[in-house]
């Protein structure tokens, strides 16, 4: 997310109250996760294990739970929850706006598009030209779609990110800023639920096409001429490459890349990044003549150990 202007690092410190290292006005353009962060942006870190990761990134404001060296040519935001504290800013810069109508004034809507009764449109929502979107679909605000997509009854574009952090007493939402982005000519079956970037976009890029019942987590981007079929859910941080097949009931592991062309067949578990061009199966998905050699092998065994033991008798 980039602020609608450059703010001072005094200035953001004020707005959630922390102490800062580094000159009070150097600039800052904007706040990122770590995977989308660009020069000026802020990142957080609450952990340890990721505190070079983060200092070694592009970010150049790391907001930290612990007073560290600073990196040259960056700044640090000293906060005991620096969670809590990015959920401060982003609340500050993009805070929840109420809507008054079904389709918010602010929605732009291209010729020829036709919306269908009960559809709700948030503001500043983007829609280009020859679409249809059906009946009870739900398009939250910011969401950016392109021209000549298909949106099926039941469907939500722009729900929050599947993102806590577990407290003493419950749990804490990190809320999101990111956007929705549908390129051109993809059509969306019924009651797909696509969630937004933290604060970042999620991507399904033209000529894709998803089937029904379908889950996309936070941030992922989804090439062109992808098809996926119903019941595959799909974590946040994911890079799936152009022309990729996943079939029904699929679930892939977060922040993972499955390359282009690669193809997964049904009720597989994706839970590493997979080559492109090929073909998996099982869970964890392999290579599928691989995967079903070891499925008849294991099929055979009891006839195997029987024909072992009566040679040995």
């Amino acid at each position: 997310m980039k602020f609608p202007k450059t703010y001072t690092l005094k200035e953001i410190a004020e707005i959630i109250d922390s102490k800062f290292v580094g000159d009070e006005n150097f600039p800052v353009l904007g706040m990122n996760e770590i995977h989308v962060v660009e020069e000026g942006d802020i990142v957080f870190v609450d952990h340890p294990k990721y505190y070079d990761k983060a200092l070694e990134c592009k970010a150049s404001v790391v907001l930290i739970n612990k007073e560290v060296a600073c990196p040259e040519g960056k700044a640090l935001l000293i906060s005991e929850e620096p969670f809590t504290d990015f959920n401060k800013l982003t609340h500050f810069f993009s805070p929840f706006t109420k809507a008054n109508n079904a389709i918010a004034e602010s929605a732009v809507i291209g010729k020829d598009t036709v919306i269908q009764p009960n559809v709700f449109i948030g503001n500043n929502v983007q829609i280009g030209e020859n679409c249809l979107i059906h009946a009870n679909v739900s398009i939250y605000d910011n969401c950016v779609i392109g021209d000549n997509v298909v949106i099926h009854s039941g469907t939500v574009l722009g729900s929050d990110a599947f993102y806590y952090k577990k407290r003493t007493e419950g749990f804490e939402r990190l809320l999101s800023s990111g956007r929705v982005v549908i390129e051109d000519n993809v059509d969306i079956g019924a009651s797909c639920t696509i969630d937004r970037g933290v604060t970042g976009d999620t991507t399904i890029k033209e000529w894709t096409k998803l089937d029904n019942q379908i889950q996309i987590g936070h941030d992922t981007v989804i090439g062109r001429k992808c098809q996926i079929a119903s019941h595959t859910g799909i974590a946040g941080c994911v890079v799936i490459e152009d022309e990729v097949v996943l079939w029904g009931q699929v679930g892939v592991i977060s922040a993972i890349t499955i390359g282009k062309g690669a193809v997964v067949y049904a009720q597989s578990g994706v839970a590493k990044s997979l080559e492109g061009g090929k073909t998996y199966f099982g869970s964890p998905a392999e290579e599928a003549r691989s995967k079903m050699r070891e499925i008849t092998t294991i099929k055979n065994l009891p006839s195997l150990l029987k024909s072992l033991k009566g040679n040995t008798e």
